[in-house]
């Protein structure tokens, strides 16, 4: 049974002092005893605890550590299941810039919906986009997630809380123009031998860039003009399977490309993972040295650019000119090749497949816009009459015209 009782001692500089002390038992029948300033504090704690131990949901202070140390045990797993290390950088990013300097100190069993809440409201206060603090709100649940796992508390209430999102505040994505992608593959024709067929791959076959920087000739079957995806090279250049299992994927190509990519592999330096595009050096391009040697000198050398921001200003050269980068990144292209399957009407399905997505949910979300671009309604309903009624009697549409 819980109990509160008053404390009354006397400091070593004799001044007197008095406390207000809870003894309960927690759920595993062991007791304990937490220590208040104010009788109020040690009635709500009372009352919470209550509950909890009932539910099973309680953890003692002693039982519990802090936030910050709950991260540090989370990442210690994803490296021991070897995770990704661009993907443990990108939580150990989110731990240190918005998770614990708002709640790295409190302790775990401390941690309430209401201050999770809070916390979500801090993040917008502070500035932080709706998108990083989905992402935040998500490390944040599985770092709780681990700590319960493992015993150092009881229930996560972290659960549920999330951060709305107006489907009006995500931009839609529109993809190259089919004269920026033409002035780009006659450009192409002057640039370096391995451009054009690497042009090509991503703006029909909608590549990642980690996929075609780690894309084998094995994986190229230029016989039925298709290519395989069981390979990626990550931000280190370190190849290893696709991140899941829908990157796993065969994709075919059309008969231009794969004429590129004959007279491509004729060319091609050798390497010893035999890459389709490899580097000076045999191995993959880094992705930095994709975006500086290929997509910018390209877009610019085809006209395609847009002035360089810098701190939200138009960037400028020692002589006052701007500064001109590419329009279109390395993911646009791939939106291209999206585009082009989805307006000769390729099925979405097979369109989510090709892609690589893990739902036809993210297809949609991503490309849906266009999908409902292709639409004709005012043909659907004529169909749709025609199949119900028949074709209407010419005679009597030329009375009711008159």
């Amino acid at each position: 049974m819980a109990t509160i009782r008053k404390r009354d001692w006397v400091t070593p500089a004799g001044k007197t002092k008095a406390a207000w002390l809870v003894d309960y038992r927690d759920p595993g029948g062991n007791r304990r005893a937490k220590q208040f300033a104010r009788k109020k504090d040690a009635d709500a704690f009372l009352v919470r605890m209550v509950g909890e131990v009932a539910d099973g949901s309680h953890t003692a202070d002693s039982q519990s550590i802090t936030i910050k140390k709950a991260g540090e045990l989370w990442i210690a797993r994803a490296k021991r299941e070897d995770l990704e290390e661009s993907t443990i950088a990108s939580y150990e990013q989110h731990i240190r810039l918005h998770i614990d300097p708002f709640l790295g100190g409190k302790r775990l069993n401390q941690l309430t919906k209401p201050i999770v809440e809070q916390f979500r409201d801090d993040l917008l206060d502070a500035g932080r986009s709706k998108a990083m603090i989905q992402r935040v709100l998500g490390d944040l649940t599985s770092i709780v997630s681990e700590a319960e796992r493992v015993g150092y508390v009881a229930k996560n209430v972290c659960r549920g809380v999330t951060v709305r999102r107006s489907k009006r505040e995500k931009a839609k994505i529109v993809p190259p123009s089919k004269a920026d992608i033409r002035a780009l593959i006659e450009q192409a024709e002057t640039a370096r031998p391995m451009d054009k067929p690497l042009l090509m791959v991503l703006v029909f076959a909608g590549l990642r860039a980690s996929e075609v920087r780690a894309l084998p000739w094995d994986n190229v079957d230029l016989r039925l003009g298709m290519i395989t995806i069981d390979r990626r090279a990550d931000f280190k250049n370190i190849i290893g399977p696709p991140k899941s299992a829908s990157g796993y994927r065969t994709i075919p190509i059309p008969p231009s490309v794969v004429s590129e990519l004959r007279k491509w592999r004729l060319r091609c330096p050798p390497s010893d993972t035999g890459l389709v595009f490899p580097s000076r050096e045999g191995t993959p391009i880094y992705h930095a040295q994709l975006v500086a040697g290929f997509q910018e000198p390209l877009q610019i050398a085809a006209g395609i650019t847009q002035p360089r921001i810098v701190d939200g200003r138009p960037a400028v050269d020692n002589e006052g000119k701007p500064i001109l980068e590419g329009r279109h990144t390395l993911h646009c292209f791939r939106h291209a090749a999206a585009s082009l399957w989805i307006e000769q009407r390729v099925a979405p399905k097979k369109v989510q497949t090709w892609m690589g997505h893990h739902s036809i949910q993210v297809t949609f979300d991503t490309y849906g816009h266009l999908f409902a671009a292709l639409e004709d309604d005012t043909a659907t309903m004529r169909a749709l009459e025609m199949g119900l009624l028949g074709a209407p009697d010419a005679t009597k549409v030329q009375h009711e015209g008159n």
